[in-house]
């Protein structure tokens, strides 16, 4: 089981800002930057059998993501490969959930933040299935939120960056409330953009429906599965996606690092099949994780 202690109390080590310091002792003062306007990024990945699922992919995008806020994190994505490594080893972990996170220092207060400092720390924790264990079987219950995806004029949307995240919050905790596993979010014209955390994927006469990601990101799963179903000639149509097309799809699946591949048996009042295709691409996502499935 998962420890269920608060993130602030756990054992272990965190790599703050080039060495492993205890876990309680990696902190930041109140009046940081980050805290107070948001300007920080991070990543989410996971490590399956002792080793970091693209680790690389991820640690450029973290790179690319401090940039379009507008600074240089201090490290190469060499540099954080190696430090995440270094997590994990120190972790005793094989497999698990890491996360790195860059952020914006306490040297300036206000909206200006030219002279600080910018920091970046990695913790590595045990995170099971993000839906539960029964997701895979019966898919998850989503309902449709009232927060949208902003235009990609009106926040930096190809980063993941941690402000992006706080409409998911409220998303989350509204269908949390309801008694739903999650909300489904539309884009700021009113399309079909994704989960709160994660990419969609819908089915329909055998091939995938995904919409474009260009005002949420393109998620390193997302990729993942295109490159999946393209290997096994299931025609992938990326693609604007409106509300009144959802009644015709037969299957919708998730994809991301933490929700992995998630099959969804319901979206408000429309209802999903937890297909053939959806289990095999989740299948096929799971074994080339876990190296069971050659990468090539």
């Amino acid at each position: 089981m998962a420890d269920q202690r608060p993130y602030d109390d756990r054992d272990g080590k965190i790599w703050f800002d080039g060495a492993l310091v205890p876990w309680r002792e990696a902190n930041v003062h109140v009046l940081t930057h980050a805290m107070h306007y948001a300007s920080s990024v991070f990543e989410g990945q996971r490590a399956y059998s002792g080793e970091i699922f693209k680790l690389t992919e991820h640690s450029e995008r973290l790179i690319k993501s401090g940039k379009l806020l507008g600074f240089d994190i201090p490290y190469s994505a060499a540099e954080i490969d190696r430090a995440c490594n270094e997590v994990l080893a120190d972790s005793g972990l094989t497999d698990g959930y890491m996360r790195p996170l860059a952020w914006r220092g306490s040297e300036q207060m206000g909206v200006s933040s030219q002279r600080t400092r910018i920091h970046l720390a990695i913790a590595m924790w045990e995170w099971d299935a993000y839906f539960g264990d029964e997701a895979a079987r019966k898919g998850i219950r989503m309902i449709i939120s009232p927060w949208r995806r902003p235009a990609p004029y009106t926040a930096p949307t190809e980063s993941k960056a941690s402000g992006l995240y706080m409409i998911c919050t409220l998303a989350r905790h509204e269908a949390q409330a309801k008694g739903y596993d999650d909300a489904f979010m539309f884009d700021w014209r009113g399309r079909v953009a994704e989960g709160t955390g994660a990419n969609a994927f819908f089915v329909k006469d055998g091939a995938l429906h995904t919409p474009i990601p260009d005002c949420f990101l393109n998620g390193i799963t997302r990729q993942t599965i295109i490159a999946l179903a393209q290997r096994r000639g299931i025609p992938v149509h990326e693609r604007a996606i409106w509300p009144e097309e959802m009644e015709s799809f037969e299957q919708l699946f998730l994809t991301g690092t933490a929700a992995e591949v998630t099959p969804v048996a319901s979206v408000g009042p429309w209802n999903f099949e937890i297909g053939e295709m959806t289990l095999q691409l989740r299948k096929d996502y799971l074994d080339l994780v876990n190296r069971r499935l050659s990468n090539s």
